[in-house]
Formats: structure tokens, sequence, C-alpha cells
């Protein structure tokens, strides 16, 4: 931490005095309106919220806009729906957004596929980039937004895809309360969860969030713990400012399970259960560290700014066997040990200004980021003392293995710099959006244990522009252009190597048609159409294989239906539907022209629906459908289609005491939602039940 001493101060610097920067403070948000709590509160918004639904758009903008008047796809899961489908994890929650696909992140990740695009780092917390490799809890979450779409004016690099954003619990100013839930499922896993907020003084609230969990499943030898806790400070330091202080700290020990392999182009059946690793060496330790403040400031109803700092330490390693092919009788294995640490320091800060101007309304985001990020990465491999095949069986058993040296201690720095400005114009039902976002990105790596460096500088522009009509105020429809970059060296920034300092980085862009309806206020439907094209991908040159050059492309396509909301005072529901198609249009280093990309089904359908049936008792019911999907690019291996049902059942005892049981998969169907290549394929869960209690002071 000592390298980061001067870069802190003057990050800390630059963010507040960037304090003349950002989005509306609000005194206090209206008890009928949405969570925002790292978000502006003047918020315009239609009726009362329910319980699934939200109408903050901000995210998208960094300005107080209505969710309506955002032209982008945009998917949220309330804090509401994760404790009526007893959620803990990220991944579990990102099963139920269309368009989203996940990766088994080798068993110690969040990974995933958003419309074709694969990532470790598109992850926000509370706006701020949170981009190194573990699992993302979500006890302190008020809830879980996935933006689709290339958009580097507000996120900045990356998000080919999209990007997916934590918003956090706060601390309210205004009333004491207290939860605490306990649960377990037939697995023999459980998790206790504490939420505590209470008022210091009249401009002071504390509210501290803590759990412990451990993990188990049909998985042999599977088993892990976490521990996490959030305290939260809200301070109104005057009638129109107020700070806000975050502290996480999130301890994750598990066994990594990297599935089971493949055979003759399908999952090995027969070996849903059985581990093909090391139940002793096959683990993951990750702590994280997050400290974020926040100060917002309104100087007028026109005029606000914001500015952020947050700092991160990443401290993990994870070591494994892991399963190659096989041929029916035996299995290939390999494996190896792997340490990263992470700490970024960001710095952002923005303006927003509301004025009319000849009949025109504009509001005008002026915002600076600065973020400075130290990494280090080692792997040892692992060796066999003899044969590194094993036969197959129910518990298979591994050969005599020992860690060989390093292969590879990279470090690597990486600092970067962005200004951004963006118009919202309204012309009566016309409005405009369009801004640009300059970054610059400064990599210096260096292989240790060759001495090789690697270093490049790029500036990049990226440009956003859309129209919206809305010929009534609970309707709109939109067309939006917008694109982002990714430099060469992977979404990690780990190493740059001769080659790949060379090269301009990649391009993603995106173009969308789409419309959204407030039904009536709570209820939300939207469509979209889009095309994503993906540019400036590594080749091998055709004319001289020792050469690689910048010609790989691909392109994905699709649409998008989404309805989400109250459809009746007892009836909430969150239901979407993706068609996707995507291909190589162009021979990279991902495959040849004409290849279907990696983990994109071609259907996905996702729908949760919660019935009240009575004041006291409820019922809740979901469904996923994914259509077959290749595991690699290869295009070798099929993950076949399925359909995987939910059921929930929720009785209130009284004013403090609820009960709540969860089925996932139902109908206890086989199936294969993830993989990591052609051998690492992970099988889900069959039938399994979670009873939980919630007792509220």
């Amino acid at each position: 931490m000592t390298r980061f001493t001067h870069r802190i101060a003057l990050l800390s610097t630059a963010a507040l005095l960037g304090y003349t920067t950002s989005v509306t403070a609000a005194e206090t948000a209206a008890e009928e309106g949405p969570e925002r709590d790292y978000l502006p509160a003047e918020i315009v918004v239609t009726g009362a919220v329910g319980e699934y639904a939200v109408e903050d758009g901000s995210t998208g903008t960094k300005t107080p806009t209505p969710l309506i008047d955002v032209p982008q796809t945009v998917t949220f899961i309330t804090d509401d729906q994760l404790e009526d489908q007893s959620i803990r994890q990220l991944g579990e929650a990102l099963r139920y957004v269309p368009g989203v696909s996940l990766e088994t992140g080798e068993g110690h990740r969040d990974e995933i596929f958003i419309r074709g695009q694969e990532t470790t780092a598109d992850f926000y917390l509370d706006g701020l980039r949170d981009d190194a490799q573990y699992y993302r809890p979500l006890y302190n979450v008020a809830r879980v937004e996935v933006l689709k779409g290339a958009n580097a004016l507000i996120f900045g690099r990356g998000g080919g895809g999209g990007v997916v954003n934590r918003v956090s619990k706060t601390a309210d100013l205004g009333e004491a309360f207290g939860e605490f839930d306990a649960s377990a499922d037939t697995f023999g896993a459980f998790a206790l969860l504490g939420d505590v907020n209470a008022p210091l003084s009249d401009s002071a609230a504390l509210r501290v969030n803590a759990t412990y969990e451990e993990f188990d499943s049909h998985r042999d030898f599977y088993e892990g713990r976490f521990i996490g806790i959030s305290p939260t400070l809200t301070a109104r330091l005057g009638p129109d400012t107020t700070l806000t202080a975050t502290y996480s700290y999130d301890d994750d020990s598990r066994v990594v399970d990297r599935g089971i392999p493949s055979l003759a182009g399908v999952p090995l059946m027969g070996f849903e259960d059985t581990f093909f690793g090391d139940p002793d060496f096959n683990r993951t330790d990750a702590e994280v560290h997050i400290l974020r403040s926040r100060i917002e400031h309104a100087f007028s109803d026109q005029l606000s700014v914001n500015a952020s700092v947050q700092y991160a330490d990443y401290d993990k390693i994870y070591q494994n066997i892991v399963p190659g092919g096989t041929d029916g009788t035996t299995v290939s294995l390999s494996g190896y040990q792997d340490a990263q640490t992470r700490e970024n320091l960001i710095g952002q800060a923005n303006l927003v200004w509301q004025v009319e101007t000849a009949g025109v309304e504009n509001t005008f985001l002026f915002g600076v980021e600065a973020m400075d990020q130290q990494s280090t990465n080692q792997r040892s491999n692992v060796q066999f003392a003899g044969t590194n095949t094993t036969p197959l069986a129910d518990v298979i058993t591994v050969p005599a293995f020992s860690l060989g040296p390093l292969g590879r201690d990279r470090d690597s720095s990486l600092s970067t710099f962005s200004a951004y400005v963006q118009d919202q114009l309204s012309f009566g039902i016309v409005e405009i959006v369009a801004g640009l976002r300059y970054e610059r990105f400064d990599l210096e790596t260096v292989e240790l244990l060759t001495g090789v460096p690697g270093s490049r500088v790029d500036e990049e522009v990226s440009p956003r522009a859309a129209i919206i009509l809305k010929p009534q105020e609970n309707l709109s429809f939109y067309a939006s252009y917008a694109e982002s970059f990714l430099p060469q060296s992977g979404d990690q920034f780990f190493l740059l190597t001769p080659t790949t300092e060379a090269f301009e980085p990649e391009k993603f862009t995106n173009y969308e048609i789409g419309a959204k309806w407030s039904v009536k206020p709570g209820l939300l439907a939207t469509a979209s159409i889009f095309r994503l094209d993906r540019d400036n991908t590594r080749a091998t040159d055709p004319n001289n294989t020792g050469l690689t050059i910048l010609t790989g492309a691909s392109r994905t396509e699709g649409f998008e239906l989404n309805v989400i909301g109250d459809i009746t005072p007892n009836w909430h529901t969150n239901i979407g539907y993706t068609y996707l198609d995507g291909e190589i249009t162009s021979q990279s280093t991902f495959g040849a022209a004409g290849q279907r990309l990696q983990q994109l089904p071609k259907h996905q359908i996702s729908a949760w629906n919660r019935f009240d049936v009575t004041e006291a008792f409820g019922l809740g019911f979901g469904v996923i459908y994914q259509d077959e999907q290749f595991a690699s690019f290869s295009n070798n291996v099929t993950l076949p289609d399925y359909w995987r049902f939910d059921a929930a059942a929720y009785y209130t005892v009284n004013d403090r005491i609820s009960l709540q049981v969860n089925i996932e998969n139902l109908f206890d169907e086989t199936y294969f939602p993830s993989a990591h290549g052609d051998n690492n394929i992970q099988p889900a869960e069959p039938f399994s039940a979670r009873f939980g209690v919630r007792v509220k002071i």
C-alpha cells in the first residue's frame, strides 16, 4: 500500500476539486420512490414504485433521468426480488437476466457473457469500477443493474457487451430498524445475515450489514465459507450537502470446482457428482477490502455536484487440478497455482447543470475520472510424478504431483484519466442525448522472470448519440449509437507482450432501436433490437504466419423483451426473453470466419413471479430456458438446451417474523448451464430446497 500513498493524496484532491462536478444531491429521497442510495434523488417518476420495479435510470446517464428516458436496454433485480428468490451471490442473480449467460469462471470468480462478449472485469459498485477476479456477494446490495451494449461515455474502457452495477445499501437518517435472516438448504449449506440501521442524530446515521455463509452442493467434496461485513455512514453536512462513507470486508474460502470433461461433443454423462480434482489441493481464498466515500451538494435546483473516492484492495490465491479430455475410460489432468493482488484507487467527480435556453431544456453533464491500479500475478504449474491420466470412476484417484517453479511472475501498473461531457436536450416530444468521453490509458507491465517490459499509451474518444421520441409521458421510442474500446492486454491488464504493445485497442460499436412503455406506475415493458460489432481483434496474417494483424471481427445481433414490476398489487413479476445470433465475421485468434460465438444461446427465457394469495401467504414461481450453446469458440462441444423451474412459498407469522421456502430445479432436471472451454463443464444442482426465517426488530 505504500506505493499508493502519493497517489491517494493526488486523486483525493482531484475528486474533491471536481466537487464542482456531478449528479444531484437531494436532502431526502421520496418515501414512495425507488432506492437510489448512491444516485441522484431528483428523479421524475409517475407514481409509487412496486417491489420489483425501478424507475430510476440515472446509472445510465449520471444525471437525474427516469429509466423510460434512457436510450439503452437496462435490466434490474431489486432487493425484494433477491430476498424472494433467496439469492446470495451475484452469479445466481444474473441467471434471471436475459442476454446474460454465465461462464464457470474456473470455479473461483464471476465471469459472464453479455450479448456474446465475455468479461471478468465489467463489474461496478455504485458506479465505480470493481474489476478484480472474485465472487461478489449481495448481502449489502440494494439492487443489481445490467446495462447492455457498449457505452464508454459513462463507464470508460471495456464494457463491450454491457456492464453490471451493484447499488449498495446505505444508512437511513429517518428510522431505526433491524432485520436478521437465517436459511439452510437440503445439501447442508446455510447463511446468516444481519442488517441494522441506527440514526446517530438528526443529521447522521449508521448502518451495518453482515453475513456468514457456508457452502455445500451435490458435487463431491465441495464446501466453503464466506464472511462479510459492511458498515456505512450517512451524514447531512448542511441542508444541501450529504456525505456517505462505506467500508466492506469480504473473506471467501472455498473448493475450486472445475466441473467435468466432455465426450463425443457433449458433457460427459453419468459423472454429474464426480469431482475431477484433489479436494485437499483445489482451494481458493480471497480477501477484499473496499473503502468508498461520496460527497454531494446542490447549489440550486439547476446545479449540483458530487465527488467520490474509492480504494480497493484484492488479495487472492487459487490452485486446482483440472480435468482435460477423456476417452470414456480415462481422463487426463493438469493443474496450477495462481496468485493475484490488486490495488485500485479511483477518483470521480461530476457536475450536472439543468438549464432552459430558447425553449430547449438542456441537462449538461461534465465529469472527470482518474484511476491508479497496481497488480501482480504469479503462476506455478503442477508436475505429475508419472502419468497425468487416471481411470474414470465415481471418485477419481489423482496421480502424485507437486508444484513446479514459478512459470510467470508479472507486475503491472495502470493509470487512466478521463474527461467527459454529455447533453440531454428536450424539444417537447423529441429528446436528444449526445456526448463524448476522452480517455488516456497508460499501461506498463514487466514479466519479472525474463525482465521483458511492456508499455503502451492509448488515447481514445468514445462517442454516444441517441434520439428519443416521446409521444406521451409514459411511452418512449429511441435509436442509439455508442462505442467502447478495450486495450490488447485483456480485461485484467496483467501483461503486455512485445507483440500486443504495438496494437491499437479493440473497438465495440453498439446500434440499438428500442421502446419503453410505463404501462402504469410500477410496471415497465421494454423491447429492443440491437447490433454489436467487435473490430480490431488480433488475427494471424494469412500471407505471413509469423505476423499478427488486427483484422479479426465479430458481430452479435438480436432483440430483447422485458416486463418488470407489479401487474396487480398482489402480482410481482420480472419476465424477459432474448434472441441472440452471433458469429466471427473475419478470422481471428478466436476462430475462423463463420463460427458461432461461444456460450451464446439463441433463445433465452427467464421469468420470476410472486403472488400474494393473502396478506400472510404468498407463492413464487420461476422458469429459465436456455437454448443449446457451444462451450467454446471451437464449436466442437455443445451444451444441450434446458428448462429449469423454481418455486417458493412465503408465510408471515406476524409483523416481525416471516418464513420462506425456496425450491430450485423443481423437476430435478439434469443440465449444464455453463462451461470454461470444452472440458470444464459445470453440472447444475438437482432438486434442492432452502428453508428460511426472517426476523424484524
